[in-house]
């Protein structure tokens, strides 16, 4: 995939699977806050049928739309830029907008920049963000299609903080264009058949039946961040309830047991060590081996871990 521009470069430095250094200019971070947006647009109405969708793109065919916008307004400016050039004042100055050599930096930038890897082969699953209720059609959920892919008409699970449930997905849209189908990284609003926007809410993920479960207990490797790294300036003993981040949910949880490398029971645990513990989550959350989460308190990150196992 080539880049022409440099709005494209932007588009290609900052996209939608990585959120904004804070070392990024205003103008880089605003590029990065448009290609998270999600803005739905109202081709969810009638008299467009979901079922046939009018703009529907193949996979082999599929680009970022950002990037597309961003080729298409540089190449409509071309023609202004080489009457710059043309200019008597521009030419006695010897100044140039030497466009040739814009697109061999793309290119550059392009070869050297490696496009990720979807994980298309595994179970679809999407962590839902938001939730919209479109009248005469039915509840939006948006998010992150975290892994597979999901096809118009394919049934999924809605899983975590309440009863696990089964859905039709009978809409899929991405920056305001029907799809057929939604692939891993894609930013997607899923319309679903059968919902109230009450039955659904940010935290839980939809997913393919039968792939993930919901869970309130499992043990984890943690590490806690140090006083020179923003974390705790005091260590924290078992039955500590700090809130857990995991994928779009955050929820309270409870260290019910401290072990150490050599899983020996611990008293306590201090800034800046490494530990196993086990957590009890008040409310079932969709997570499984290998999940990684943020242990948060008072607003701000004081650790980080990776579930081992799942206990319950």
């Amino acid at each position: 995939m080539a880049i022409s521009s440099p709005a494209a470069c932007s588009s290609r430095l900052i996209t939608s699977y990585s959120t904004p250094s804070l070392s990024l200019s205003p103008a880089a971070i605003s590029t990065s806050i448009k290609l998270k947006a999600l803005n739905l647009s109202t081709s969810f109405l009638p008299p467009l049928s979901f079922t046939t969708p009018s703009s529907s793109l193949p996979q082999s065919t599929r680009r970022s739309f950002t990037v597309r916008a961003a080729r298409g307004k540089f190449e409509r400016k071309k023609p202004h830029y080489d009457e710059i050039n043309a200019a008597p004042e521009e030419r006695a100055r010897g100044i140039t907008i030497n466009t040739a050599t814009i697109y061999e930096l793309m290119d550059a930038v392009d070869s050297y920049i490696p496009i990720p890897q979807r994980q298309t082969e595994l179970p679809f699953l999407l962590a839902v963000e938001d939730v919209f209720s479109i009248t005469g059609r039915g509840t939006v959920a948006t998010g992150r299609v975290e892994r597979g892919t999901v096809k118009v008409g394919e049934a999924v699970d809605l899983v975590g903080l309440r009863e696990t449930r089964n859905y039709t997905v009978t809409g899929v849209e991405m920056f305001q264009k029907i799809l057929d189908e939604a692939l891993a990284g894609d930013n997607v609003g899923l319309l679903l058949r059968g919902i109230q926007k009450a039955d659904i809410q940010r935290g839980m993920v939809l997913a393919k039946p039968g792939s993930i479960t919901p869970h309130t207990k499992f043990e984890a490797i943690v590490y806690v961040l140090k006083k020179e790294e923003g974390g705790r300036h005091s260590p924290f003993f078992a039955g500590y309830r700090p809130q857990f981040y995991m994928r779009t949910t955050d929820v309270t949880g409870k260290v019910t047991k401290i072990m150490n490398d050599k899983d020996e029971e611990s008293k306590m645990v201090m800034p800046g060590d490494r530990v196993k513990i086990v957590v009890e989550l008040i409310v079932p959350v969709a997570c499984e081996q290998g999940m990684r989460f943020a242990i948060r308190e008072g607003g701000k990150t004081v650790g980080a871990g990776v579930i081992q196992s799942i206990i319950e």
